[in-house]
């Protein structure tokens, strides 16, 4: 037994198959909590010796007891307004949608927008307009998102209230779709594109960080923060349920940090949350004085920044993924950076001089490429430091590059549900983009961790459900792409990638993501033993409890837990 004193423990898990993540004391049998913090890690015997007369004793059954899940790359603001949207994710055809949407109208007579998510690309097997949506309903404000929140289709009345009916400039990369007749489809890409309808639907303060990277103006009021702490809370307590202690958030802007502060002084905070400072192609470097500041006023155990993300190109089923290679289906087109390489190199420089952590949007293997480039030159202009720069995504990779990021220490941060067929979203239009000669080169889980890549796997709720249970099935349940190799990682590796894996990525493995004597008491118990459960049914065991910082905010059994975690 490892204890982190002699105190007498507050809570006792026993009885348990404790997979520790520690790998000087991998199992366990119990865990003994005192405070905040684990106090001993060790055999029933050891454990129950820890107990007091108001000790709480918990007996597991057998079920697996690991570290609380740490979600690596989420949207939890924008998770907590996708709760109460429409999800069409299941529907195909116009006349289903219409149906949907119909009845989500009549149900919400007073929403601003009727906002339908998941509405995969080949949903109306045409290129959505706003025409189509016009027909669905035209005297109400609709619009619906794709399963990678990258595209945003809305019908007349959307783009009226919008202000894009006519069109509308935008940064590169980001485009008001229009049409011969001088107006805009009804396609709109990327955030900047289709921020203006969210803003007129109420979600545009929660929705900025993505956007745009700026800060409200003017100070929203009491009122307008209640209602973003609201959405924040709402999606924190839905990661709760799933087995999340701590996640990071993948937008966010200091308006954020201060919803959480608020919320923590509030005692109303649930879970452990990282917030980067959002760098976009408009802006100039001095715009990082921005990111040192946050990360030296937001930095204690629960609430914290030090970090900047960035994107370097779209996503794969619009063709704003930017590429090494035309897309196959469709010739000379290969999409292009948002950031120019230098630019980027130059960027990614003055960031990690500052000593801050750098994470990067990059699908196409162009653009991992460029962000492993510009990683190179921040190592060669400043010197080896203890980094953990990332790569969001890496869908599609060149073979030359794979044992760069072992090379260099960079994190794949990774999503097993992104995976096309492995869990929600389609082979299609995923696989004909990428072609049948580049199967082999996407989603390389596993040559990236034999190259010696740290991995990390996460959601990137809501573009993927944040059921961690769901994406650990996945990741062992996919089935390799035809004349490609098995890329899917052990258990006990994905296991990892989803607690001490990703808990390192963020530079919090001092706080959490092991359950080690002295660390937080963040922990998961499932509903049974994941070990000895096949793999397309771990998603049935269902998380039985969550614990953050010593305080159950999820627990199955009671039906109830509670929203005060600090």
């Amino acid at each position: 037994m490892t204890t982190a004193d002699l105190t007498t423990a507050d809570l006792i898990l026993t009885n348990a198959r404790v997979l520790t993540m520690d790998p000087d004391h991998p199992r366990a049998e119990a865990v003994a909590l005192s405070g905040d913090r684990i106090l001993a890690v060790g055999s029933a015997a050891e454990i129950a010796a820890l107990a007091g007369p108001d000790t709480r004793i918990l007996d597991a059954g057998g079920r697996t007891v690991l570290p609380g899940f740490f979600e690596g790359h989420l949207h939890v603001g924008l998770g907590g307004a996708d709760l109460t949207h429409l999800h069409i994710g299941h529907l195909h055809g116009a006349e289903a949608v219409g149906a949907a949407f119909r009845g989500f109208a009549g149900a919400n007579p007073d929403m601003p927008l009727l906002m339908a998510q998941e509405a995969h690309y080949g949903i109306l097997d045409k290129p959505a307009t706003r025409h189509d949506l016009d027909a669905m309903i035209a005297d109400r404000p609709i619009a619906m998102m794709s399963p990678d929140l990258h595209t945003v289709w809305a019908n007349t009345a959307a783009l009226e209230a919008a202000g894009l009916l006519h069109g509308a400039e935008m940064p590169h990369g980001h485009e008001v779709v229009m049409g011969a007749d001088g107006l805009a489809t009804g396609e709109l890409r990327e955030f900047e594109a289709f921020g203006p309808v969210i803003a007129f639907a109420g979600e545009g303060r929660i929705n900025l960080g993505i956007a745009t990277g700026e800060e409200p103006d003017p100070r929203p009021g009491a009122a307008e923060r209640a209602a973003d702490k609201a959405l924040l809370l709402k999606g924190m307590l839905h990661c709760a349920a799933h087995g999340v202690t701590s996640l990071v958030n993948m937008d966010g802007n200091r308006y954020t940090l201060e919803l959480l502060a608020e919320m923590q002084a509030e005692g109303a905070l649930p879970l452990r949350v990282k917030v980067p400072f959002h760098f976009k192609p408009h802006m100039d470097l001095d715009a990082l004085e921005r990111a040192s500041a946050m990360a030296e006023d937001f930095g204690d155990d629960w609430i914290s920044s030090g970090f900047v993300k960035m994107f370097m190109d779209g996503v794969i089923d619009s063709r704003t993924a930017y590429m090494l290679r035309d897309y196959p289906d469709q010739p000379g087109h290969r999409s292009e950076p948002l950031f120019a390489p230098e630019r980027f190199a130059e960027i990614a420089t003055e960031i990690d001089r500052r000593g801050l952590q750098i994470a990067v949007h990059a699908i196409g293997d162009g653009a991992v490429r460029a962000v492993i480039d510009g990683y190179e030159a921040a190592r060669a202009a400043n010197g080896s430091r203890d980094s953990r720069h990332r790569i969001e995504h890496i869908e599609l990779i060149d073979p030359a590059d794979i044992p760069r990021l072992g090379a260099f220490g960079i994190t794949a941060s990774l999503q097993p549900p992104h995976a096309p067929g492995a869990m929600d979203f389609p082979l299609q239009p995923t696989l004909s983009r990428i072609g049948a000669a580049r199967l082999a080169d996407a989603f390389n889980w596993r040559s990236l961790a034999e190259a010696g890549a740290p991995i990390a796997f996460s959601s990137d709720w809501p573009v993927a459900d944040v059921s961690v249970l769901r994406g650990i099935a996945a990741a062992l349940t996919r089935a390799p792409f035809e004349g490609a190799r098995d890329e899917r990682l052990s258990l006990a590796e994905t296991l990892h990638a989803y607690t001490a894996g990703g808990a390192w990525a963020a530079h919090r493995d001092h706080v959490t993501g092991t359950l080690r004597p002295g660390l937080a008491a963040d922990l998961v118990m499932l509903g049974g033993d994941i070990e000895a459960t096949e793999p397309a049914r771990i998603a049935d065991l269902g998380v039985v409890l969550t614990i953050c910082g010593g305080r159950v905010i999820h627990d199955a059994e009671a039906g109830a837990g509670t929203a005060a975690a600090s």
